[in-house]
C-alpha cells in the first residue's frame, strides 16, 4: 500500500549518494530505548502460551523437515531406480570454488558491473520520486528514478530504500540544508506515531533519521494496570501526524497537522516547535503553509 508520494526537483540529488556511517554506541542505545518504549505500550503476552506456541512451531518444523528430506531421497523405491542415477552427484559440476569469480559456470562480465554502477548514478535530468508504503508489516520509503533513455523510452526503477519504524501517512520534501550550504535534499515523514522524522535523501543505508521532531519521551506501564503512562517531548503532537507542509519562502519552517486536532510550526534548524494552533474541532488533515501566516505567528 502506497500512502504518500513526493517529487524531488531535478538536479537536486547528489549524483552518487554517500553511504551512511554506522550508528555510534549512544545512537544504538537510543534506538533500543525507543523500541523498549514501543514494546511497553503493547499488551502483555502470557509467558506460558508463548512458550507452548514456540515449542509447537519448533516441533512442527523439525518433523516436516525430516519428512521432506526422506521424501527427496525416495528411500521406498531405492532398489527400483535406474542405473546411472547418482544420489549425491559427482564430477566437475560439484567442484567447490573459493569465489564466484573462479567458477567457470558463473559468468559476470564487466558490462554487468558497469550497469550496476550506472544505475546508482542520479543524473541531473532524472526525475526522482519518493514513495512511502507499507507491505507485509514493513514500512519504508522507496527512492525511485524515472529516466529517459536514448531511444526516447522511459525507464522507472528503485534506487534505494529507507526502512521506517511506523506506518507512514504523509511526506514532504524540502531543500533547507540542515548540514550547511545553500541547498539540501531532505524528506519529512509523518506516521501513526506522534513524531516527525527527517531523512537525508543523499544517504543510503540509513539506520535512523537525521532529525526527529517531537515524539514520545518516556512510556511506563502503571502497576496493576494495563494502560501505559506516556510522557511526550516538549511541544510534541500526541497523536498521529496526518499532514505536512514546508514553506518554500521561509525555508526553515515546517508545519504539521495531527489527529490530536492541533497544527504546529517547527523550526527545522533548532528542531523545536515555536507555535501551536489548537482551534480545530476535529482532526486536521489538509495543510498549506504560506509566508504571511508564518510572520503572523511571531
Amino acid at each position: 500500500m502506497i500512502s504518500s508520494l513526493s517529487w524531488v526537483p531535478k538536479g537536486v540529488s547528489k549524483p552518487i549518494p554517500a553511504e551512511a556511517e554506522p550508528p555510534t554506541k549512544e545512537e544504538i542505545e537510543e534506538i533500543l530505548k525507543q523500541n523498549a518504549i514501543k514494546l511497553s505500550e503493547d499488551e502483555e503476552i502470557n509467558d506460558v502460551s508463548q512458550a507452548l506456541a514456540a515449542a509447537n512451531a519448533l516441533t512442527s518444523f523439525a518433523t516436516q523437515d525430516v519428512t521432506d528430506a526422506l521424501g527427496e531421497l525416495n528411500m521406498d523405491n531405492y532398489d527400483d531406480e535406474e542405473d546411472g542415477v547418482e544420489l549425491f552427484g559427482a564430477g566437475i559440476g560439484d567442484t567447490y570454488y573459493a569465489s564466484n569469480d573462479m567458477d567457470p559456470f558463473i559468468k559476470k562480465g564487466e558490462d554487468d558491473e558497469d550497469s550496476e554502477d550506472e544505475d546508482m548514478i542520479i543524473k541531473p535530468t532524472d526525475a526522482v520520486i519518493v514513495s512511502a508504503s507499507h507491505e507485509d508489516d514493513v514500512s519504508q520509503l522507496q527512492v525511485c528514478i524515472l529516466e529517459e533513455l536514448e531511444n526516447g523510452e522511459l525507464n522507472f526503477y528503485p534506487h534505494h530504500d529507507i526502512i521506517l519504524p511506523a506506518f507512514p501517512l504523509c511526506t514532504e520534501w524540502f531543500d533547507c540544508n540542515l548540514k550547511g550550504g545553500d541547498r539540501g535534499n531532505f524528506i519529512a515523514v509523518g506516521s501513526m506515531e506522534p513524531a516527525i522524522e527527517i531523512w537525508d535523501l543523499d544517504l543510503v543505508d540509513e539506520v535512523q533519521p537525521f532529525l526527529v521532531l517531537g515524539g514520545v519521551a518516556v512510556a511506563k506501564k502503571k502497576k496493576n494496570r494495563k494502560k501505559t503512562s506516556i510522557k511526550y517531548k516538549k511541544d510534541s503532537h500526541t497523536d498521529s501526524v496526518l499532514c505536512l507542509a514546508w514553506n518554500k519562502v521561509a525555508r526553515k519552517y515546517l508545519a504539521s497537522a495531527s489527529a490530536d486536532k492541533s497544527v504546529k510550526i517547527w523550526d527545522l534548524f533548532t528542531g523545536e516547535c515555536f507555535n501551536t494552533r489548537e482551534h480545530h474541532t476535529d482532526k486536521a488533515i489538509v495543510l498549506t503553509l504560506i509566508f504571511v501566516k508564518v510572520l503572523e505567528c511571531h
